[in-house]
């Protein structure tokens, strides 16, 4: 028996053909994938146009992507969320920075629980404490002699190791915890959360009236209106922790070093790094450092090595713009920048409020920084809004025109009011300000 074999000649254009074929029924598949695309997110559109032959035929014709504000002046696009404070401007600084804050970790760095075991704060690279010191040394806005720094994973866990440090174990009743309102939206939440017996959630400092032992934050400049803080109760027993948060040159003067017993702050709003999850605390007694840092110990094992080389070199970089006069003549100081970035979204949101009658701002003190010789106004992360008029619910209206905000209920407030972040995209920022006066040119008299 024999078989036919077939030539190489023929066996070519066999797998020529094949491979043409698929070709030609990829392209076919990525076209209509891609014009399925195109219909689903708006952009094209399925018109039927009549019949041929009993089979309906159709066409494809352009359609917007967002339909265009109604004629009661309504704006009905895309949702602007500035609920949370994300602080993503702080994003085109660093990147115009390049490579100078680029950090290089090799995969045996990081391999042991411990840092310094020297240290009271076992879990504290030595590089980012010294650069902590080194940034308010020179800004001139915290103490940091005879400090212990206590690293954490965002001044939420901080405040969580506060409190179980104030906190005594054979109390008889929980230790109560205020805050002057409006007050930050998550001090209740993150005191409630998993229902100690050590300490409970009070509520507004101005209402706290008792005679027993308590724990006041004291926000400074505040989350949310921006307002200098001092402390509200002067009762017998009480403890003040100082959330100093945005106590930077880029939203308030510096008007004196901060010296008090219990201090927080966090890279989020300093330099904008939230992804990082770095807060510190610099505080005073020894005994209270060494159980905020045992609740760390307990609680996650200490704090991320890698993001505290990471912060060590970005607070370098920002202390070495202002000290070194090469370097400074290479790109904008960091706190110059997030000034004047702040004083041009503060104006443009008061230019927008000030268009009609249906918003209003809280006015903010001025005065002389020490750090950068200027006198202005604060200039906060947040901005504290008022609906004024008809409007009952400000959150709530401001959605209609898919504008987020967070209420004035979750910060002890009125509905009346909303905190607006002030510290997105600029995209979004620029969209809102451009809604914001649109909807009070309409609804003013």
């Amino acid at each position: 028996m024999s078989s036919k074999v077939a030539s190489p000649k023929k066996i070519k254009g066999q797998a020529v053909l094949l491979v043409a074929g698929h070709w030609l029924m990829l392209s076919v598949a990525i076209n209509i994938g891609f014009l399925l695309k195109l219909i689903h997110d708006g952009h094209l559109r399925m018109e039927w146009s009549g019949k041929e032959n009993g089979v309906a035929l159709s066409s494809l014709s352009s359609y917007p992507a967002e339909p265009k504000p109604e004629n009661d002046g309504q704006i009905q696009q895309k949702l602007i969320n500035l609920d949370h404070g994300d602080p993503t401007m702080y994003q085109s600084y660093w990147k115009q920075m390049g490579d100078r804050t680029t950090v290089v970790i090799s995969g045996w760095q990081s391999v042991s629980y411990f840092s310094d075991t020297k240290n009271l704060c076992w879990f504290l690279e030595p590089g980012f404490a010294n650069a902590v010191t080194r940034l308010h040394n020179l800004v001139g806005n915290a103490e940091t002699e005879n400090r212990h720094i206590v690293v954490g994973t965002g001044s939420t866990q901080l405040f969580q190791a506060v409190l179980y440090a104030l906190c005594p174990y054979d109390a008889p009743e929980p230790m109560s915890i205020v805050s002057a309102a409006p007050f930050y939206s998550s001090y209740p939440l993150i005191t409630e959360c998993l229902k100690s017996g050590l300490y409970k959630w009070r509520g507004d400092a101005n209402d706290f009236d008792k005679d027993e032992p308590y724990i006041e934050l004291v926000t400074s400049p505040n989350n949310p209106d921006g307002s200098i803080r001092e402390a509200v109760f002067n009762g017998s027993g009480g403890i003040l922790v100082h959330d100093l948060a945005y106590y930077w040159p880029q939203y308030t003067p510096i008007s004196s070093r901060t010296d008090y017993d219990i201090m927080l702050f966090t890279l989020s709003k300093s330099t904008g790094h939230a992804g990082m999850r770095l807060g510190w605390a610099l505080v005073k007694d020894e005994a209270i450092a060494k159980k905020m840092v045992k609740f760390i110990e307990i609680s996650s094992i200490g704090v991320s090595k890698d993001s505290q080389v990471r912060a060590a070199k970005i607070l370098d970089v920002i202390s070495h713009t202002y000290g070194d006069a090469e370097t400074s003549n290479e790109s904008k100081p960091f706190f110059d920048y997030g000034y004047e970035e702040m004083e041009k979204r503060w104006g443009q949101l008061r230019g927008a409020v000030n268009k009609g009658q249906s918003f209003s701002l809280p006015n903010l003190p001025v005065g002389k920084c020490n750090f950068s010789n200027r006198t202005f106004g604060t200039q906060p992360a947040f901005a504290w809004v008022k609906c004024e008029q008809a409007v009952d619910d400000c959150e709530s209206f401001l959605k209609k025109h898919k504008i987020l905000t967070r209420g004035g209920a979750h910060f002890g407030s009125s509905k009346k009011y909303v905190r607006v972040s002030l510290i997105g995209h600029d995209e979004d920022y620029n969209e809102f300000i451009r809604r914001l006066s649109l909807i009070n040119s309409v609804q003013s008299p």
